[in-house]
């Protein structure tokens, strides 16, 4: 199979879809591999590096994408990336459909087979290649957060982890998920007054049985995430619904409330946010003030640190990688029911019902159009 791997164009993106480690393990199996030329410069991976897997370098992204039947990247595809797209094209990345009509239009109109991180599963349920970024987010997030807390940088002038006679920061954590269980880690490790709510209670078990006293879990109805919000120097929000848009649940109300220069990061922006006041933003300018609360809403927030998380996720990904390049798009979804579930558009059909139901259109199960690629 002819495999594309173009440079990420998002701002302040410098992630690359793959490795040259992971180059070599595809060539090595005989596929062809085009990486666009400087794709993973910024992070220590040169062209050298890459012809010395055994990768053709392309002098642009055009030509990547008009070499490559199965195109590997990291971010969801720019406008200009979208206008690429062709039929027989199979692309691999991150979507995150649910909050944008406009890319779920235009993958649709390119007749692309579009399979999405985020939604591949595994036999326990869990979303292996969304759980490296995940982790990274939320360790990323606690950093965010306390440079935030900052008072030059527009926050409460807040230490999180205190000092000797003053007490710690009071971090609230909307989720004990992945990115919850990350940033939770960060924050205690900062030494702050850390408080986690989720509605699973199993989750809460988890985090507790793992810190014990040094937390605080919560079962989260609207009164306690009101009142946890309203008390807290920062606020990460981690909330997760696989697929489809994350629920809003800081509301605008509540965000004019909060202490006069309190913290919120958002990291579930990518699925649109889970606060009323969220807009993503970019690591460019990563902030704005909504009633003297500054927003922390960076939509590629893992990118700050790309080389870890290149690394990372190519760990995740590799294999789905290899499966698609050795049996073909077609036959690795039908082999393979937990990468079915990645399938988000294939032949200008929705296959993701999350998706579907967030844009109100119509859906298709994925085994259903699997006899048309």
């Amino acid at each position: 199979m002819r495999i594309g791997v173009p440079k990420e164009i998002k701002n302040h993106e410098y992630r690359v879809g793959l490795t040259p480690q992971s180059v070599a393990e595809l060539t090595a199996l005989g596929h062809e591999v085009w990486v666009e030329t400087l794709a993973g410069a910024a992070i220590g991976f040169s062209d050298a590096d890459y012809l010395a897997a055994g990768a053709q370098i392309a002098v642009s992204a055009e030509a990547v994408f008009n070499q490559a039947q199965l195109l590997v990247k990291v971010k969801e595809p720019l406008a200009v990336e979208r206008a690429r797209l062709r039929p027989q094209h199979t692309l691999f990345t991150y979507l995150h459909l649910a909050p944008d009509r406009p890319q779920t239009d235009e993958l649709m109109a390119s007749g692309a087979t579009c399979i999405a991180y985020e939604t591949v599963t595994d036999h326990n349920g869990r979303l292996p290649l969304l759980a490296p970024m995940s982790e990274v987010a939320g360790r990323m997030s606690i950093q965010a957060g306390a440079n935030c807390l900052e008072k030059a940088r527009g926050g409460r002038g807040v230490l999180l982890g205190g000092v000797p006679g003053v007490a710690p920061g009071k971090v609230v954590i909307l989720g004990g998920g992945v990115v919850g269980s990350h940033a939770l880690a960060m924050a205690v490790g900062l030494g702050a007054d850390v408080t986690v709510l989720d509605k699973s209670v199993d989750a809460l078990r988890r985090l507790d049985g793992q810190y014990g006293n040094r937390i605080t879990t919560l079962y989260s109805t609207r009164a306690a995430l009101r009142e946890q919000i309203l008390a807290a120097d920062l606020v990460i929000g981690g909330v997760l619904i696989p697929g489809a848009a994350a629920p809003k649940l800081v509301t605008a109300e509540m965000v004019k409330e909060m202490l006069p220069g309190s913290v919120l990061v958002d990291v579930a922006i990518d699925q649109g946010g889970c606060a009323e006041t969220s807009k993503a933003t970019t690591h460019d300018d990563p902030t704005y003030v909504v009633d003297g609360v500054v927003h922390y809403c960076v939509a590629n927030m893992p990118g700050a640190v790309a080389r870890t998380s290149t690394l990372a996720l190519n760990n995740a990904t590799l294999p789905f990688v290899v499966a698609l390049a050795e049996k073909g798009t077609r036959l690795a979804l039908e082999d393979d029911p937990h990468l079915c579930n990645g399938l988000n558009v294939a032949r200008g059909v929705i296959t993701c019902e999350s998706v579907a139901e967030a844009h109100g259109l119509p859906y298709q199960s994925a085994v259903s159009v699997l006899g048309q690629l």
